[in-house]
């Protein structure tokens, strides 16, 4: 018994790194709006789900079994306030959740603002999610992709971002010879820092735009004033009771999708605060899958 555990355990273990494949580069030719890092400005992880000082962005796939892909893909952003990324609860388990149903996901390891690093840091982030998007469209049929079903995934401030490449697509920040679309086909936004207004999570806010931005610069970076009727169909979810970004950022957004008559779907869960995941856990119901439902009564599920 014990030697048909220990070999189920390998299978496994074999299984998982099959569905993972390396990290790669974001910008194989030289990182955009970048400059020589301080000796002491070196990327950091906690326990390897708490990254800081990114200097080298990257994107790594997880890709479905055989068979199972659906041609759908999504590049996932964990949260972090702009000042570090919450890579394993808010990436890569995201991304095994959506590899298990069908869809290729590409958790993005972007830049965190930092003047120390970047010429503007207010575009840094954005051009990595613009990138992670062109790179994903660009090598489509290598995946097994189909380029009109590539979306994006955002939680906190990872939501902040996602939207930002969500509403703030028809101006590309990175260089792009080919005229390939950096718009994703769907947004997914977990408890998303949106406004840098009333309600705005001052951390997220201050790191990305600093302490006195301009009246332009918040409305700039206030999503839901960024709103159009081709901005994505999106998927909303925020708990009510989230002390850390109100949940007036998923109302405001939610309400300009409608004004603009965008297809959206939002639950709001009594309670949960901020920073779930995956799980809620003061509530029995799973995101996810009324996620995944979306996904599929939209079409992004139905095959290549």
């Amino acid at each position: 018994m014990k030697t048909i555990l220990s070999a189920l355990v390998l299978t496994i273990t074999i299984l998982s790194a099959c569905a993972q494949e390396k990290s790669m580069p974001l910008y194989p030719k030289g990182i955009p709006n970048s400059k020589k890092a301080p000796t002491a400005y070196v990327e950091k992880t906690n326990n390897g789900s708490w990254i800081t000082m990114v200097t080298e962005p990257t994107l790594t796939p997880y890709l479905p079994e055989k068979g199972k892909a659906n041609g759908a893909a999504i590049v996932v952003c964990p949260g972090g306030g702009y000042s570090g990324l919450a890579s394993d609860h808010e990436g890569r388990a995201v991304a095994k959740a959506f590899a298990d149903i069908g869809v290729t996901a590409f958790v993005l390891k972007y830049r965190l603002p930092s003047d120390d690093i970047m010429a503007d840091k207010s575009i840094g982030p954005l051009q990595d999610a613009q990138m992670a998007i062109y790179t994903v469209r660009k090598n489509a049929a290598q995946w097994g992709v189909n380029p009109s079903k590539i979306g994006i995934i955002g939680f906190s401030a990872g939501g902040h971002l996602a939207s930002t490449e969500g509403t703030h697509f028809d101006k590309p920040l990175i260089e792009d010879k080919e005229n390939i679309s950096v718009r994703p086909d769907f947004m997914m936004l977990i408890y998303p820092v949106i406004s840098f207004g009333e309600y705005a999570h001052v951390g997220s806010r201050e790191n990305l735009i600093g302490k006195t931005p301009s009246a332009a610069q918040v409305d700039l970076y206030s999503n839901e004033k960024q709103v159009t009727a081709n901005t994505p169909p999106t998927f909303l979810i925020h708990a009510e009771d989230d002390n850390v970004v109100p949940v007036q950022n998923s109302l405001l957004f939610y309400d300009a999708l409608l004004k603009n008559k965008v297809k959206a779907e939002m639950h709001l869960f009594q309670e949960g605060g901020h920073g779930f995941g995956m799980n809620n856990p003061k509530n029995k119901g799973k995101w996810f899958e009324w996620a995944a439902s979306w996904l599929d009564e939209n079409g992004f599920l139905s095959g290549k």
